[in-house]
């Protein structure tokens, strides 16, 4: 064993030996002497030196002491892939192109390099980040903020419409460093001449690409066109069309370019379905779909305000909290409304694309797109509310017969097959009820009592009731459960039949084409209308299984009470059943008569519709 292996011997720690500590060597003999002579030799550390803090993995960008602190105190140890390739090219000035999808940590990508290389003393801003709407602006200005909380001096300003235009001209003539916007409104405020950009040493073009579909495009360009020449500009986007390349080509200085392509395991988190359901039947279908996969937090989507406030009038009286946010919302409002979702005072948020960007909710678990989305990447978008930062997600998307050829388009943005499901049934969501039910009741037993006092004087209280009225605990625990769950109770009712007969004609459609009968697909579609005044509608026990024709019903009917035909009002036929309309008074004896007549090889069991 030579000398210095004996040393190594000796120590307590892993030593790698680089090529700095070989002897000097001639250069055209270097490489070969490294490559034979480099070793490194692990030793098990002291007690002393297993106690020392495991280093960062955002030790190795030049970072501050101060920000290093900040993110060890935010629990960050390890900068995701956009971070690890933007980190680099930024911290030097460069101009960078990053495309990667919503929810990768693109933010603090080029937040973290921009306030290491902001200035102290200087009264005008020097950051300029554009976001495509108010939620994304607040969103990475609280995102600056927090990652500035070691640098207590610098100063973040959110402007966007729908706030005070007079506070925020006070505040920037006070002077900040950051300053986070909207185009319309950041156009505003350097058309009046108080956001001073003369400063200015970086600009972000933030979700470009949602610019570009939201038309501010050309507020962008007029925005690039009054800054200085000499200035480092970030564009990140999810989606990279030819416009937004464009602008890339024409206003970035050889950039740096950075793809994260989205794993496969990553793109899995979210699980995508899809429900074919007629128009007429669109809120019913919501609702059992939430009964069914509601989690704790949801976003359904609608293209319309109208819409939104419609579907979120029905769920609200069907019991659920709910919220609305579209365009017509004050901005005040829409803050408080994130928030109440956020804290989960509300469930269930009803909006319109103007929350598919900057909403970054925790407890989202389900996002429902109830309209088709105009085009896949808005798709993209809305579903990326949920599955998060490597969290779990579902998205379910409503949509009629005729727009089920958009789905192609769909799975080819995502790169991941949207799956077909069914309208959930009673069964289904009966038993999922009784699952939750059972689940917070194992959950709620095995807690210890948060108020042990409140708990002894409900003991005492179910003692009492128990003896007062000589019942069982068995007895008392269902009377607990009913009134906890309340007069509507717990199982769901109804006729559900509409479920079978709508998969039974996406099955036949399937199976004739997308061109499909369109007869067929009218007469489903229209809402069931009221009997005439003179009427009476009755339920019979045969539909489209049994190969029933309106004629069959309208011959049996007519024979067996000598009705004339002309006389038997609408006849609506569905999978396992029909309604008829027959006339009001009918007597008993010729209804009853009904009741065992037999068409098409079963009993029609007529009963009146309720």
């Amino acid at each position: 064993m030579t000398e210095q292996q004996q040393q190594l011997e000796d120590s307590s720690c892993a030593v790698d030996l680089s090529a700095s500590a070989l002897p000097e060597d001639k250069p055209e003999d270097k490489k070969d002497q490294v490559q034979d002579e480099v070793f490194t030799t692990t030793i098990e550390a002291t007690p002393e030196e297993a106690k020392q803090e495991p280093q960062s993995g955002f030790d190795c960008f030049g970072f501050s002491e101060a920000l290093l602190k900040t993110l060890a105190e935010k629990g960050y140890s390890d900068p995701s892939p956009i971070q690890k390739a933007a980190f680099p090219e930024l911290m030097l000035g460069r101009d960078l192109v990053g495309q990667a999808q919503t929810g990768t940590g693109k933010t603090a990508a080029f937040a973290l390099p921009l306030l290491e290389r902001l200035e102290s003393g200087r009264k005008t801003p020097q950051v300029l980040v554009l976001a495509p709407t108010r939620e994304l602006a607040m969103q990475v200005a609280d995102s600056f903020k927090a990652y500035a909380a070691g640098h207590p001096h610098l100063k973040v300003l959110a402007v966007y419409g729908g706030t005070d235009f007079r506070s925020q001209i006070s505040t920037l003539r006070r002077g900040v460093d950051v300053v986070v916007g909207t185009p319309g409104r950041v156009m505003d405020h350097m058309r009046q001449g108080t956001l001073d950009t003369s400063g200015l040493t970086s600009l972000v073009l933030d979700e470009a690409d949602e610019m570009l579909r939201m038309g501010f495009i050309d507020d962008v360009e007029w925005i690039l066109e009054q800054l200085p020449k000499e200035r480092q500009v970030i564009l990140f986007s999810a989606t990279m069309p030819s416009e937004i390349r464009r602008l890339s080509k024409r206003y970035l200085n050889d950039p740096a370019e950075v793809t994260i392509k989205t794993k496969d395991q990553d793109g899995k988190l979210i699980r995508q379905r899809a429900i074919t359901v007629p128009m007429s039947h669109k809120l019913e279908a919501l609702q059992r779909v939430l009964d069914a996969c509601g989690g704790e937090g949801v976003i359904i989507f609608a293209r319309t305000k109208v819409i939104t406030l419609t579907v979120a009038e029905t769920l609200e009286a069907a019991g659920h909290q709910v919220a609305v946010l579209n365009g017509d919302v004050p901005q005040n409002q829409r803050e408080r409304t994130v928030e109440r979702l956020r804290s989960g005072s509300v469930d269930v948020l009803v909006a319109t694309d103007v929350a598919a960007r900057g909403l970054d909710v925790e407890r989202i678990g389900l996002v429902i797109n109830y309209d088709m989305p105009f085009d896949s990447e808005a798709y993209v978008h809305r579903i990326g509310r949920t599955g998060r930062a490597g969290r779990t997600g579902e998205a379910v998307l409503f949509m009629t017969p005729r727009e089920r050829r958009f789905i192609r388009n769909l799975e080819r943005a995502t790169g991941q097959p949207i799956e077909m499901m069914e309208v959930p049934g009673n069964t289904a969501i009966n038993q999922g009820r009784l699952d939750r039910l059972r689940k917070r009741l194992s959950e709620a037993a095995n807690e210890d009592a948060a108020n042990p006092e409140e708990s002894a004087l409900l003991q005492e209280l179910l003692q009492r009731v128990s003896t007062e009225l000589e019942l069982t605990p068995e007895q008392i625990a269902l009377a607990a459960l009913n009134l906890a769950i309340g007069p509507n109770g717990l199982l769901r009712k109804g006729d559900d039949d509409w479920i079978q007969n709508t998969q039974r004609m996406d099955r036949d459609r399937g199976d004739r084409g997308d061109r499909g009968d369109r007869r067929g697909e009218r007469r489903s579609d229209r809402p069931a209308r009221a009997p005439e005044e003179n009427m009476q509608r009755y339920r019979v026990a045969v539909g489209h299984r049994d190969r029933v024709k309106p004629g069959n019903l309208v011959g049996a009917i007519a024979g067996e009470t000598g009705l004339d035909g002309r006389s038997i009002g609408r006849i609506q036929i569905f999978d396992n059943h029909s309604l008829v309309d027959l006339p009001k008074g009918m007597p008993e004896d010729i209804f009853n008569s009904l009741r065992s007549l037999r068409v098409m090889n079963r009993e029609l069991q007529i009963t009146q519709d309720s």
